[in-house]
Parts: C-alpha cells; sequence; structure tokens
C-alpha cells in the first residue's frame, strides 16, 4: 500500500492526458502577473507624470496670456504718449509766439475800452500798406528831394517828410525776420513730423511683433499639448489592453485551478 499511495501523491505534479507540469505553469504564471503588474504601475506613473507636465503647460500658456496683456497695455501707453504729443504739437502750432518788430513803430488812438494786441506777422502784414503809400505819396509830391530840409515855395505851407532810408531798412529788416521764423516754424514742423512717423513706425513693428511672438507661443502650446494628449491616448490604450492580457490570464488560471481539482479528485477517487 505504500508505492500506491506514493503514486497518488505524485500524480497531480503533471497531466495525465498531456502531460504538462502544472507547478511550472503556476510559476510562470506567477511571474507574467508580477511582470504586467510592474508595467501597469510603471504605466500610472508616466500618466501621473505627462498630467503634470500638462499642468506645467497649462501654467505657461496662461503666463504667456499674461505677458499677451502686459505688452497690449504697454501699446496702448505708447498711442496715449502720441496722442499727447500730438496735441501739443497742434497747440504749438496753432498759438505761435510773438515776434519783437524793430525799428519805430506808430501808435494810434484807440477807443476807450479797446483791447491792446501785441504787434504779430498778422498786424505787420496788415499795417505794411499803409507805411509802403505813407513812403511812396511824399516822394511823388515832392520830387526834388537832396536828403537835407526841403525849402517851401512862397505861399506854400512848411512839411516834414519822413527819412526814406531808414524805414525802408527797417521794412526790409522786419521781412527778414519774419522768413527766418517761417522757415524755422517749417523746419521745426518737418522735424516734428519726422519724428512722429518714426514713432509711429516703431509702434507698428513692435505691435506686430508681438503679436508674431504670442501666436508662435500660442501655436507651440497647443501642439505640445496635443502631442502629450496624443501620448496619454496611447498609453491608455496600451493600460486597457494589459488589463485585457491580465483577465484572459486570470480565465487562465481559473480553468487550471479548476482542472488541479479535477485532477485532484480523480486521483482521490481509485485510493
Amino acid at each position: 500500500m505504500a508505492p500506491a499511495a506514493t503514486t497518488t501523491a505524485a500524480a497531480p505534479a503533471c497531466c495525465p492526458s498531456c502531460g504538462f507540469d502544472i507547478g511550472a505553469g503556476n510559476s510562470s504564471s506567477s511571474t507574467s502577473d508580477a511582470a504586467q503588474q510592474e508595467d501597469l504601475l510603471a504605466a500610472q506613473a508616466r500618466i501621473q507624470e505627462l498630467e503634470s507636465h500638462v499642468r506645467q503647460l497649462n501654467q505657461k500658456a496662461t503666463a504667456a496670456v499674461e505677458r499677451w496683456a502686459g505688452y497690449e497695455a504697454e501699446l496702448a501707453k505708447l498711442r496715449s504718449q502720441q496722442q499727447r504729443q500730438q496735441q501739443q504739437q497742434q497747440q504749438q502750432r496753432a498759438t505761435p509766439a510773438p515776434l519783437a518788430l524793430p525799428g519805430p513803430t506808430t501808435t494810434s488812438a484807440s477807443p476807450p475800452g479797446a483791447a491792446v494786441v501785441s504787434p504779430t506777422r498778422t498786424s505787420f502784414l496788415q499795417s505794411a500798406p499803409g507805411r509802403l503809400s505813407a513812403l511812396l505819396y511824399p516822394r511823388k509830391s515832392t520830387p526834388n528831394l537832396r536828403g537835407g530840409d526841403v525849402t517851401p515855395g512862397p505861399g506854400s505851407p512848411t512839411t516834414a517828410t519822413p527819412t526814406s532810408g531808414g524805414t525802408t531798412t527797417t521794412v526790409a529788416s522786419t521781412t527778414e525776420g519774419l522768413l527766418e521764423a517761417l522757415t524755422r516754424e517749417q523746419a521745426l514742423r518737418r522735424e516734428a513730423e519726422g519724428r512722429l512717423s518714426a514713432t509711429s513706425r516703431e509702434v507698428e513693428e513692435l505691435s506686430v511683433s508681438l503679436f508674431e511672438q504670442a501666436n508662435e507661443m500660442v501655436a507651440e502650446e497647443r501642439r505640445a499639448r496635443a502631442r502629450l494628449e496624443e501620448r496619454v491616448g496611447e498609453l491608455e490604450r496600451r493600460d486597457a489592453e494589459k488589463r485585457r492580457r491580465l483577465e484572459r490570464l486570470e480565465g487562465a488560471m481559473g480553468r487550471i485551478e479548476r482542472v488541479r481539482n479535477l485532477l485532484q479528485e480523480s486521483g482521490d477517487g481509485p485510493s
């Protein structure tokens, strides 16, 4: 009876139909299960790492949007400064500085309550015809001028003629001064317009470059996010496939356990 007991105890180690070593199958299945579990843990760790990377990219995108808003605020500030400069230049052009006229000036009695107007370019141009007529009419009436006092004829009243040389010199110097002031104003205006155009070009170039950089950053963030989402989807597909494999392995293990139980029952029956 002792040899029969030994045969019964050793029988469940191999399958009677195919000779498969059940103990070796159990060890190989446990090893594959451990490997699958390690792969699953590694995939989960990788997924967590990718999620943290996605969060970092979202933070970078938020920072880029904030920088873009700061750039827009700076552009608005520059535009407001440019508008203030334009307004100041327009005010300067609208109110030119009064010019002092050299030489003698004629004064006329003004009615009570009349405002006193400073001599400007407009008043000089308005009074120039009167001065020229004052210079020309005495010369026509007194053709025999010799640079001294005019001897009146018998029966003619004594009249004092103004000196034409000093008045002509005054008019010429005043006209030259006005022309020089006009030339200076034109030069200043051209210079201001050149500065304004240069500032406008700089603002436009800055805005274009800022928009290009912002668009590039947003596009790069979107591409990186798309790559990460694709990678996460691939890892999720692998995780699902591994789960299906684990389910199949568990089903195989269940079948092996049932076969083992059947073998044990068949071995216990004859004894």
